[in-house]
């Protein structure tokens, strides 16, 4: 009997390590480019090679006021007209998926 409990015990740890490891199994991925033509494109994904397709994107200016909403197209992208002064991209995939750029860091 006490075998049984023991194996019981490893048997819910793995179990518990197993679905920690898929809970935390993808992270958001973005990276925006100046495209020098007074346009900024942005690229989607997740860390285990998912499309961003439908994710949302908010483009904010210092006053955190919304600039310019939508989502990821198909190709996981977004483009937009490049904001004057200080603007921050911000792709949003839900609570713990959310990535935020500068503009200061987006180049061509």
């Amino acid at each position: 009997m006490k075998n049984s409990g023991i194996t019981a015990a490893l048997s819910l740890v793995l179990c518990m390590c197993l679905f920690c490891g898929a809970a935390f199994a993808h992270s958001a991925l973005c990276s925006c480019a100046d495209n020098g033509d007074g346009t900024v494109t942005c690229e989607g994904g997740f860390s285990d090679g998912s499309s961003a397709a439908g994710v949302k994107v908010f483009v904010r200016n210092g006053s955190d006021r919304t600039l310019v909403r939508g989502a990821m197209n198909e190709d996981s992208e977004f483009s937009f007209e490049k904001p004057t002064g200080y603007y921050m991209v911000i792709m949003d995939a839900g609570p713990g998926h959310q990535v935020e750029i500068s503009g200061d860091d987006i180049t061509e």
